[in-house]
């Protein structure tokens, strides 16, 4: 899609992803595709995609985490299942990881809380 005045859109069904590796090595079942996220504050926005069964590295939350699940289904390392509509969020410090049985598309949103 092109850029007008200062936009950017992209479309989650025909941009590429990325391969994924916020968390460490690359995760071949997993992609991303970064909105406004910065690599070097780690603040910002991307999508994310996971493939059946892909299962994310666990990893500590340095910055506050969101999500908003768009596609599919997640289940967090507690057990809980999230799907298509859930909001939710991650308070800085905290660790978990997750996977999916369906696959998934997620809109992921890293900022630093106001202190």
């Amino acid at each position: 899609m092109p850029e007008h005045d200062g936009r950017r859109a992209v479309n989650a069904h025909t941009t590429p992803f990325l391969a994924y590796e916020l968390e460490g090595p690359v995760q071949e079942d997993m992609g991303w595709l970064p909105l406004s996220y910065d690599s070097e504050t780690g603040a910002g926005t991307y999508l994310m995609r996971m493939q059946p069964g892909a299962v994310t590295i666990e990893h500590d939350h340095v910055l506050q985490e969101e999500f908003l699940v768009l596609e599919g289904d997640l289940v967090d390392s507690d057990g809980t299942v999230f799907t298509a509509g859930d909001f939710v969020c991650y308070d800085a410090g905290t660790r978990h990881n997750s996977t999916t049985r369906d696959g998934c598309l997620l809109a992921v949103f890293e900022w630093r809380a106001r202190s």
